[in-house]
């Protein structure tokens, strides 16, 4: 599969990065996206973290943790040095792992697909659409 469709779009995939705050409530909210188009051998995390509604959903939540957990994703994506043990991998390499189920404060969600020309330019819009 070439991931070339008409018009120049490329098939990409993408999912959220939420925040759970208090896993025995089942509430979460969206902080980011993370975008991996194959064609392209791009990945990219973006994140915004409401820290009022973070506080509205648990008070006691460790902020400086939940950015730092953020933080990591978007250098994972990035690779070189900010990826830690993946700086080496390959872009769908480093997707898939982020998109891994866990059972931590940042948790991914299902995986979804889409078409665009510009996945760098969707990330923005997903973010924007989803998380701000």
């Amino acid at each position: 599969m070439s991931g070339e469709v008409g018009g120049g779009r490329k098939v990409f995939e993408y999912a959220l990065l939420r925040v759970v705050p208090r896993v025995e409530r089942g509430e979460t909210m969206n902080a980011g996206v993370v975008v991996y188009c194959r064609a392209r051998s791009f990945v990219t995390a973006r994140t915004h973290l409401d820290e009022a509604r973070l506080r509205a959903l648990d008070p006691q939540a460790d902020l400086a943790g939940v950015r730092a957990a953020l933080h990591a994703a978007e250098g994972i994506c990035d690779g070189g040095d900010a990826a830690g043990q993946a700086s080496d991998d390959a872009p769908g390499r480093r997707f898939r792992w982020l998109v891994a189920p866990r059972s931590t404060v940042v948790q991914p969600g299902p995986v979804h697909t889409g078409l665009t020309a510009d996945p760098e330019a969707e990330a923005e819009r997903l973010l924007d659409l989803l998380v701000r």
